[in-house]
């Protein structure tokens, strides 16, 4: 579900409230159609910021829609005041496309504004598991202040590529959660935002299943995070076969960072048991890190990580008046010519 935070008025814009083109709102009947008939209307508009008016206080049910373009106005405006629901659950989808839900294309000078909420009710979706898909040429973006704005999350899945794309954030711009395997990511360009995460794996004791992850040639720009494991305390599981390769990075803070004691709130308890991690190598990770403590590899006190590998690694500190350093807890493998150097790692 994606909560629109923010509203723009624009002088001279025509405004089509999809109400005055049959639209209900009661969040039952099929809007669809009325939409559509909106959306033509905007699109043929030659005047200045035409916008397609989704009114505050209704609720709007959609089926798979589609809204084409090329449009006459270079400006077009979409502003959703009121909630807009997908059908319910998959058994609501059968016999109709299940790769999207509100699919523009072909349109140019496109804002899609406002304070209302667009609801994919996705919970039902949850637990089913995608499989061999291919994702190119993404561009993705969110307000930097905006949270939990994830730009792919990733669950339950195997055979998944995510070639050449750019996603902006508040949040992950990609988090691999449990379940997933041979997951590929290349060519992303990430940040604002908090990086790469494998994770959060273990919360609440939940057992977690990664493995064969691999994310090469990639740039993170000014992201709270750079190459991230997570995982919560009393987990168990694993996360294994993990590579990270030829990475570059730019103002990035805790760009290689492992923690295993993974606590959004305020107070988590200390728990024994651990999500294992092991098989992780970092190759070829290269640029600057806006915090001193460049590689935190911070393990389970009881259960460890191992087989840990740098090879080639250079992160400088921001501020050419500083160094970087490294810090661990219970990590054990290799490094070679790694800057930092990293003791712990023999």
């Amino acid at each position: 579900m994606a909560t629109l935070g923010w509203s723009r008025s624009y002088p001279g814009a025509m405004p089509y409230n999809v109400m005055n083109f049959g639209a209900v709102g009661n969040g039952v009947t099929d809007d669809s159609q009325a939409f559509i008939k909106a959306w033509n209307a905007v699109c043929g508009d030659t005047s200045n910021n035409p916008t397609l008016q989704v009114p505050q206080g209704k609720t709007f049910l959609l089926q798979p829609t589609s809204f084409q373009g090329p449009c006459k106005s270079s400006n077009l405006q979409v502003q959703i005041e009121g909630n807009l629901i997908a059908p319910e659950g998959p058994s609501s989808w059968k016999g109709k496309d299940r790769r999207s839900w509100l699919y523009f294309a072909n349109v140019n000078g496109f804002t899609v504004n406002g304070n209302g909420v667009i609801d994919g009710q996705g919970s039902q979706w949850w637990n089913l598991c995608s499989d061999d898909a291919t994702l190119s040429n993404l561009h993705i973006s969110a307000p930097e202040s905006s949270p939990n704005t994830d730009g792919l999350d990733i669950s339950a899945s195997q055979n998944i590529h995510i070639l050449n794309s750019n996603i902006a954030t508040g949040d992950d711009c990609i988090a691999i959660n449990t379940g997933s395997s041979q997951i590929n990511v290349t060519g992303l360009t990430c940040g604002p935002g908090h990086g790469i995460s494998i994770g959060s794996l273990g919360k609440q004791g939940e057992a977690a299943a990664v493995e064969e992850v691999h994310v090469k040639n990639c740039t993170l720009n000014a992201t709270q995070n750079g190459l991230r494991i997570k995982t919560w305390q009393g987990g168990s599981g694993y996360a294994r076969k993990i590579t990270f390769n030829d990475i570059t990075l730019t103002d990035v803070d805790n760009p290689i960072i492992i923690d295993q004691f993974y606590c959004p709130h305020e107070q988590c308890s200390n728990e024994t048991n651990a999500v294992k991690i092991s098989d992780v190598s970092y190759t070829g990770i290269h640029g600057t890190s806006i915090t001193q403590d460049a590689i935190a590899l911070n393990c389970s006190r009881t259960v460890g990580c191992d087989n840990i590998v740098l090879e080639h690694i250079h992160i400088a500190s921001s501020n050419s008046k500083e160094g970087t350093y490294s810090t661990c807890i219970n990590a054990h493998g290799k490094c070679d010519d790694s800057v930092p150097s990293v003791g712990c790692l023999k």
